[in-house]
């Protein structure tokens, strides 16, 4: 009987673990060696290497980044759309391993730029299954009133692999050569993402007897027609063109400026612990506040952190930037869903996600491409960074429309 009693005790504090927080875990490994942090933060440490071994030109290789951005744009509402119908661990598992495979075989580079675009193409395609876009949806059935800490939680793998993994490929460049660090950063994604998410990625069980009712939230057609969603759009693209042209850039920057280039691998691991930082602190604040009001301040430390970028000649100014692009980057990544779900909520939400995320990727494929060319023409990065920075106030100044979060009903329309 004691024994009993003990066991009917301990039950009900082990139910009130929430199974989510497995997803959350999940999804923060899945995150960390995906599309936005393996190739994202990765992609400066190559620049150089690629330049001298095939003698491409700067803009040329930054344009491979913009094909695989654009190859997101297309694919992100297909595979919203996928993700809604199909659910999240039946399209991620078969986008991380092409991903995984597509980035190994860059190790196996010709020196063609047809190869190069070709292979960032396909990483475009299936890589964007592996982000928050993927892991997003199931994490947030599983969450209501902490929905904002979780998420930030699983895009805070974003940020821990934007600490890790620009160092690591440095030293691997190193010892063994680019072609051989690419092909272990595409072992890493196969032995870290694809367990976890194959063991606990799942959406929370339905309620008994509305197992075939749909989840509360807008349509897709409804939210793509909304005000509310193109300011949404508008934010992440001016955002997006910024940010990804200067942290793909980070590392030539630095280094052109008589940085080291372990130096200014710190300077971009800097900008992951900050992205990282900036995510569990978004992740916070939105639980607690007016989710456009955080994002505004946040927005505009990466529009500083820009401008500062710009003109920066030692490693204190390089990693002080890099610090500030950061925190506005976990914004980004953090604030975009969550305002998804509070606007529009969890019907349709991953179709809309990927909606915003071509206009996050087309930006993405642009400003990479344009900072290449600036410095091409130039010489410098210096005028085109200031640009950028004003772009990314604008886009700080978009969040303040947007007006206070409706009632969502179970028919899938906002209560008026």
């Amino acid at each position: 009987m004691p024994a009993a009693r003990a066991a009917s005790q301990a039950a009900p504090a082990t139910a009130r673990i929430n199974p989510g927080w497995l997803v959350v875990l999940a999804g923060y490994c899945g995150a960390m060696v995906g599309f936005g942090s393996l190739l994202v933060f990765t992609f400066s440490i190559f620049v150089k290497p690629l330049a001298a071994e095939f003698g491409w030109s700067r803009e040329s290789i930054s344009a491979a980044f913009g094909f695989a951005a654009l190859s997101v744009a297309v694919f992100s509402p297909p595979l919203g759309h996928l993700l809604d119908r199909l659910g999240p661990r039946r399209v991620i598992l078969p986008c991380m391993l092409v991903f995984a495979a597509a980035f190994g075989s860059l190790g196996l580079l010709t020196r063609h730029l047809a190869h190069l675009y070709a292979v960032f193409i396909v990483l475009g395609a299936f890589g964007n299954g592996t982000t928050q876009l993927g892991y997003s949806r199931a994490v947030s059935t599983w969450f209501d009133r902490r929905r904002g800490l979780a998420l930030a939680l699983v895009m805070a793998g974003v940020g821990t692999g934007g600490i890790v993994l620009p160092p690591l490929a440095q030293a691997l460049v190193a010892a063994w050569g680019w072609r051989a660090a690419c092909s272990t950063l595409g072992a890493l994604v196969l032995l870290l993402g694809v367990p976890l998410t194959a063991l606990f990625v799942r959406e929370r069980p339905r309620e008994p007897g509305r197992s075939s009712a749909p989840l509360e939230g807008e349509t897709a057609a409804r939210g793509v027609r909304s005000p509310i969603f193109w300011i949404l759009a508008g934010t992440l693209f001016l955002g997006s063109m910024s940010v990804n042209g200067a942290i793909t850039h980070l590392s030539p920057l630095l280094t052109d400026r008589g940085i080291t280039p372990a130096a200014a691998a710190l300077a971009a691991s800097s900008l992951g612990l900050a992205s990282f930082l900036g995510r569990l602190v978004t992740g916070f604040l939105l639980d607690r506040f007016f989710g456009p009001r955080v994002g505004f301040c946040l927005y505009t430390a990466a529009a500083a952190g820009i401008l500062l970028l710009s003109s920066a000649h030692s490693l204190a100014s390089g990693v002080g930037a890099a610090v500030l692009i950061g925190l506005g980057l976990g914004a980004e990544a953090d604030i975009t869903p969550y305002l998804l779900t509070r606007y529009f909520g969890l019907r349709a939400f991953s179709t809309l996600y990927g909606f915003t995320w071509t206009a996050y990727a087309i930006a993405g494929a642009i400003g990479p491409v344009w900072m290449g060319r600036a410095f091409d023409a130039t010489g410098s990065y210096a005028s085109l960074l200031t640009v950028l920075s004003a772009g990314t106030l604008v886009s700080a100044a978009l969040l303040l429309l947007l007006p206070r979060y409706p009632t969502l009903d179970r028919d899938g329309a906002q209560a008026r």
